[in-house]
């Protein structure tokens, strides 16, 4: 097994100050994102390869303090705090809600989540948490459940949420959601550069349906570069800067002109690799070294063509309790 993917199925002793568990779990960023024709179902066909960078959210999960309350309550702090849904909507308490009821029983947590990853950012904040409350809840509550089954609850919640507890490396096929793990060899750099607001999944590939209607070109199946996963391979990050590729990323162009401008900045700052991040708006740049990284994050910023920029690595693990 790759040593990028090492952690699954690793066996940690976990945070229980308070009775709560809190997990860890990273960002990704789609170092390619084929994109195959709209199917009859609405959903495209997918080769996704997913990259775990240390940007971190935290997730932890205690025993109810208001027995009064809802049996999955949750609360945000951090990063665009105020921009993340509460209740029903919040993947998070979804997740261990479908635990629960995979679990057979009812059962009850508080959910808090400590935000770095950005909202609604293309980096996959909200699955993310997902990730971590599926983890937390798992301990919480002493099911006991391996990986692979909390894997298979995770595929029914979103094609990202299944990579948020895998983390490495991986190849992501039909929506994303069946993967498998990359060979990786070294640590790559990376500057994300946080953009004003979001863009809507859904809103991006139905630009880039439009986008492709209009061009009225056949669309091919996706298929993996072969350059990208040698580049993994080796850990050359200059040829691994060459072959980034998304597809979405004409239409969260489209849908956001401004990020071309932040495109264009990394580029003409050395960045070996720009590309928007999965459906956007945030701009991902590869790195020579963590000091490149750290000056290109630095002149980003000073630019003013993003509200911020952060430095990051990959890979790393995914979704991990936190001792």
């Amino acid at each position: 097994m790759p040593a990028a993917n090492r952690h699954v199925g690793e066996i940690r002793t976990p945070s229980t100050a308070l009775g709560g568990v809190t997990v860890r779990v990273p960002a990704k960023v789609n170092l390619q994102l084929a994109v195959g024709p709209l199917r009859e179902d609405g959903y495209h066909d997918l080769v996704n390869v997913f990259h775990a960078v240390s940007l971190f959210d935290e997730v932890t999960a205690t025993e109810p303090a208001d027995p009064g309350a809802g049996p999955i309550t949750v609360k945000v702090l951090g990063e665009s705090a105020d921009e993340v849904p509460l209740g029903e909507d919040n993947l998070a308490v979804r997740a261990a809600k479908a635990l629960a009821a995979a679990a057979g029983r009812t059962y009850r947590a508080d959910l808090l989540i400590r935000k770095t990853i950005p909202v609604a950012g293309g980096m996959a904040g909200g699955s993310a948490d997902a990730a971590g409350a599926l983890v937390a809840c798992n301990e919480l509550w002493g099911l006991g459940l391996p990986r692979e089954d909390l894997m298979e609850i995770a595929a029914d919640l979103g094609s990202d949420v299944p990579f948020a507890l895998l983390g490495g490396t991986a190849i992501g096929t039909g929506r994303g959601e069946r993967l498998t793990p990359l060979e990786t060899s070294g640590t790559f750099h990376w500057v994300f550069a946080l953009a004003e607001g979001g863009l809507s999944t859904p809103r991006v590939y139905g630009e880039c349906d439009r986008l492709r209607a209009a061009a009225e070109a056949g669309v091919p199946e996706p298929a993996a570069s072969e350059p990208l996963l040698a580049a993994l391979r080796t850990g050359d990050a200059e040829a691994l800067g060459r072959a980034l590729a998304n597809d979405l990323q004409p239409a969260a162009l489209s849908l956001r002109p401004d990020l071309a401008r932040t495109l264009d900045a990394g580029r003409a700052l050395g960045a070996l690799g720009a590309i928007v991040s999965g459906s956007g708006p945030t701009c991902a740049f590869l790195a020579r070294s963590g000091e490149h990284a750290a000056e290109l994050a630095t002149r980003l910023a000073d630019s003013g063509v993003c509200r911020s920029a952060v430095t990051a690595v990959g890979p790393v693990e995914g979704a991990a309790l936190v001792p």
